[in-house]
């Protein structure tokens, strides 16, 4: 099974995690420091091809009244660009409140605030990776599903 790519796509950094080769859980990578476009597109077409992914999901950073943020036209213009550039699937994710989260983890596992900077993106990349996998269904569900129908 191919692996699939998650990313927390901000304005100066996007972090980067992959789902292992099952597709149950979800690993940081890096954090990918931002240049230009045409840079970033090629680091993340790079990366794709390094971990042979069949999919991307992007983090659709959307207000919480579910309107779109200027984030997200952003988050969403890098999908589109990404998708042309690599040829992959490439899936917008909801992903409202996803630094919170990483920032109440990071809490939990004692890091420091001060020096969360090189892992924050990422770890919000993996919620949202991981968050998109839990969401599919199990083999054995889908079997199960199918013995019901």
């Amino acid at each position: 099974m191919a692996r699939i790519l998650g990313l927390d796509v901000g304005d100066r950094r996007v972090g980067v995690a992959v789902s292992d080769e099952l597709g149950l859980t979800a690993q940081p990578v890096l954090t990918l420091v931002r240049k230009n476009r045409r840079q970033d597109l090629g680091s993340l077409r790079r990366l794709v091809r390094k971990y042979g992914c069949n999919q991307v999901v992007v983090g659709n950073p959307l207000y919480m009244s579910g309107d779109v943020s200027p984030q997200a036209l952003k988050a969403q213009a890098l999908a589109q660009d990404l998708q042309r550039e690599t040829g992959v699937a490439v899936t917008l994710w909801d992903e409202r409140l996803s630094t919170t989260e990483a920032h109440r983890h990071l809490d939990a596992a004692g890091h420091q605030p001060g020096k969360r900077r090189e892992v924050i993106d990422q770890v919000a990349a993996v919620l949202i990776l991981q968050s998109f996998l839990d969401s599919r269904p199990t083999d054995e569900a889908a079997r199960e599903e199918k013995a019901v129908v």
